[in-house]
């Protein structure tokens, strides 16, 4: 089987955007939640989320559009692309891999996931076309909100003209992306692939969705920066975020025959159905597990060599017990694996947080330090016996880390990675 080394990483994440700064505040304890504005939240309950900070708010690390794509093409694209287009440039470019030759190109694979794509740019065509009328809807306004027009829009950028995909399995699904895309190269389909997930969905909408199905935090309005506590006593339901997660993933071969510098191995991957209930795992977490089990098989080594976990941990409660009960049972509960749940700090990015989740796992795995666990007051007590880092950040010898991504519908997906030296 062919090994599969990842040569570029770029994201743009509630903690800011670039790889680097944003990973410092993670480690260093940042939050990147805060109050959303009035105009969003109206008359919810939930009024937490984990916006990505502009370039006027964040001089260091702000997201400027503007720096990624013209002000014309920006009409045509909604925010999600806007964030993979920039979080893919970030990764092409410390993978050094920007192809003129054709045969490269369409050796190239774009596989970019997204859980709901452009929401906010639906909602707002049919604001306006009960207002004003279907007839003053943009031409761009389809291929605006398209989940597949992230990986098209990266694709026409840069010219890659491998298989092109965009699973949307919710928040499993940037995971899955990981997944697909290493199993088109060993397939023999492509030999590089760009691959992760974006998401931009805070809208009155969504929020409103979400909150009638009771999954988002909802008490913590005054201290927004408490208000995602995965695996806490007190936890009440997830923080809704946005961003994005780009990969470069190919063969060690053709990453070294090109010179290109592998950050991290891609060893294992693994993804499962619960089969039980569209919107909650059951609680012994049995799609999960398999999922993981998958994973270590794939990458033949036992569950006791992996000493760090980026739990997918959302924050509700359902959901990280049924974490908490997998990770019991793969892993054991002797403390033997360091798990951290970096949504505390980033709030959930749905079909964008397997892509970011696995950059914060390949950046653990390079120095060696489990990011910290914010708002982790009072453990579970059903996390007895497992090692969930807290507040501040832990060093961490490990040579595998797993991260895994769940979501509605039942789906399960873990991607485990080995420490590249």
């Amino acid at each position: 089987m062919d090994r599969i080394v990842v040569t570029g990483m770029g994201l743009v994440s509630p903690l800011g955007t670039g790889v680097e700064p944003a990973w410092k505040r993670l480690v260093g304890g940042a939050s990147g939640l805060r109050t959303l504005p009035e105009d969003v939240v109206g008359e919810l309950s939930a009024k937490v989320g984990g916006i990505v900070p502009g370039i006027t708010e964040d001089v260091e690390a702000g997201f400027d559009p503007d720096r990624y794509i013209t002000p014309k093409d920006q009409k045509k694209m909604d925010r999600f692309i806007q964030f993979a287009m920039a979080a893919t440039e970030e990764a092409v470019k410390q993978a050094g891999w920007m192809p003129t030759d054709e045969g490269e190109r369409e050796r190239t694979a774009t596989i970019i996931a997204s859980g709901v794509g452009g929401f906010p740019a639906i909602a707002e065509a049919v604001r306006i076309g009960e207002a004003r009328g279907v007839r003053r809807l943009s031409p761009f306004t389809i291929p605006s909100f398209l989940v597949n027009l992230a990986a098209g829009q990266v694709s026409i950028r840069y010219g890659f003209k491998g298989p092109l995909g965009a699973p949307v399995t919710a928040c499993a699904a940037s995971v899955q992306a990981i997944g697909d895309a290493a199993r088109l190269i060993r397939s023999g389909e492509a030999d590089v692939a760009i691959c992760g997930g974006a998401e931009a969905c805070i809208d009155k909408v969504s929020l409103g969705g979400f909150a009638a199905a009771r999954a988002l935090s909802t008490g913590f309005n005054e201290t927004p920066e408490l208000a995602s506590r995965p695996f806490d006593t007190a936890r009440d339901g997830f923080v809704m975020g946005e961003g994005a997660g780009i990969l470069v993933i190919e063969t060690l071969e053709h990453a070294l025959a090109r010179g290109a510098t592998p950050l991290a191995e891609l060893v294992g991957y693994g993804t499962a159905a619960d089969a039980y209930h569209m919107t909650a795992g059951p609680e012994d977490g049995d799609g999960a597990r398999r999922a993981m089990e998958a994973a270590l098989r794939q990458a033949n080594i036992p569950a006791s060599e992996v000493k760090h976990l980026n739990a997918h941990a959302t924050s509700t409660p359902v959901g990280d017990k049924g974490e908490i009960a997998a990770i019991g049972t793969v892993f054991g509960r002797d403390g033997a694996i360091a798990v951290s749940a970096t949504k505390s700090a980033t709030g959930h990015l749905l079909g964008a947080a397997g892509g970011l989740e696995a950059i914060f796992t390949i950046l653990a795995l390079r120095d060696q330090i489990a990011p910290p666990t914010r708002n982790l007051d009072e453990a579970d007590p059903d996390a007895d016996g497992i090692y969930i880092v807290g507040k501040t950040a832990r060093p961490v010898a490990m040579d595998y880390a797993i991260t895994n991504g769940f979501g509605f519908g039942g789906v399960n997906a873990s991607a485990l990675f080995r420490r590249w030296s």
